[in-house]
């Protein structure tokens, strides 16, 4: 347990285990008589960057978690409860009101310019990142391709600077739905709490959106998906054509790249289950490569990548896939 509760009201707290993610972030929740908080440790990460990073979202009005203590390898949280949306969209009407929370915490943020130096999500940096779905995906069901990959890296850079090359807003990277918990108590854009946003950058509107309505860990009915959009577009006055376009690019980016990281913590963390979202995920990508300023990526995708299958899956399984 971290130091960061010695000689605190919290040392002598009961400890629950909470689920973790895809990284070395390890939580849990803190009892103390009727009163709780949420321990977060990250010997990787930069605890002090989230916890300044919280201090900005709730200086706009946002709802992240208070940091109640720090110390260098964790943080003393706000408990803002065990509401995500991801378990409480359960019907298409409750969908629906949730994730538009969720979007106009989008617009609330986006409202504001993001702090200076965060670094800048470019599209060089967004396309190259992209190799990890041929190393890794590719690689790993025996299907590598190293040319594609950099035909399709130079292709994607290429519409990335069309269509995405904005870095605006802060964008919090991971904002989908096991990220997000309702705060029905609070009001307007507040109701939506934000947990993951250690690795924020600088970056295009279009990111998070993507990122909350093609969701790798669940479906979004399209219903909803679009009245995100219609939404977003409607509270920020974007123009739609070149707005759907980022989407659809950034989309394609993010899923590709997803591709390649479920893969690649199934060969080297021991984690197969991720390999069970990824006929999600190609299917977002598929959707995003329909849109036509993505003709020339998906041209190059068309053979490059191995779909799904089941072949493709069980041998992504495999602790140590080879070709």
């Amino acid at each position: 347990m971290s130091d960061i509760l010695t000689g605190t009201p919290w040392a002598d707290a009961t400890a629950e285990p909470l689920a973790g993610d895809a990284s070395a972030r390890r939580y849990w929740r803190l009892r103390r008589g009727d009163e709780t908080a949420i321990l977060m440790q990250d010997p990787e990460g930069d605890v002090a960057l989230f916890a300044r990073l919280a201090q900005h979202l709730l200086s706009l009005g946002l709802s992240a978690p208070r940091v109640l203590a720090e110390a260098s390898d964790g943080l003393l949280l706000e408990d803002l409860g065990d509401g995500l949306i991801a378990r409480l969209a359960t019907d298409a009407g409750t969908e629906t009101r949730l994730y538009r929370a969720a979007t106009e915490a989008l617009v609330a943020l986006h409202g504001h310019a993001p702090p200076a130096d965060l670094p800048r999500a470019t599209p060089a940096q967004l396309a190259e990142a992209t190799d990890l779905a041929f190393d890794c995906y590719a690689g790993g069901a025996g299907r590598p391709a190293p040319g594609a990959r950099d035909a399709c890296i130079a292709a994607l850079h290429a519409v990335l600077t069309t269509h995405a090359n904005d870095t605006s807003v802060i964008v919090l990277r991971d904002y989908h739905a096991e990220n997000i918990l309702w705060l029905p108590d609070r009001r307007g854009h507040a109701r939506a709490g934000l947990l993951d946003f250690q690795d924020a950058l600088q970056g295009h509107p279009a990111y998070d959106l993507v990122s909350l309505i093609e969701d790798a860990r669940r479906d979004v009915a399209p219903a909803t998906a679009e009245a995100c959009i219609r939404h977003y577009l409607e509270a920020t006055g974007r123009e739609e054509a070149p707005f759907r376009a980022a989407l659809a690019v950034l989309g394609a980016q993010r899923n590709l790249r997803i591709l390649g990281v479920f893969a690649r913590l199934a060969a080297t963390r021991g984690k197969p289950h991720y390999i069970d979202l990824i006929p999600r995920v190609w299917g977002h990508l598929q959707h995003d490569l329909r849109h036509p300023a993505l003709a020339p990526v998906a041209a190059i995708l068309q053979d490059a990548l191995p779909p799904p299958d089941p072949v493709t899956l069980q041998r992504l399984k495999s602790p140590c896939p080879t070709p």
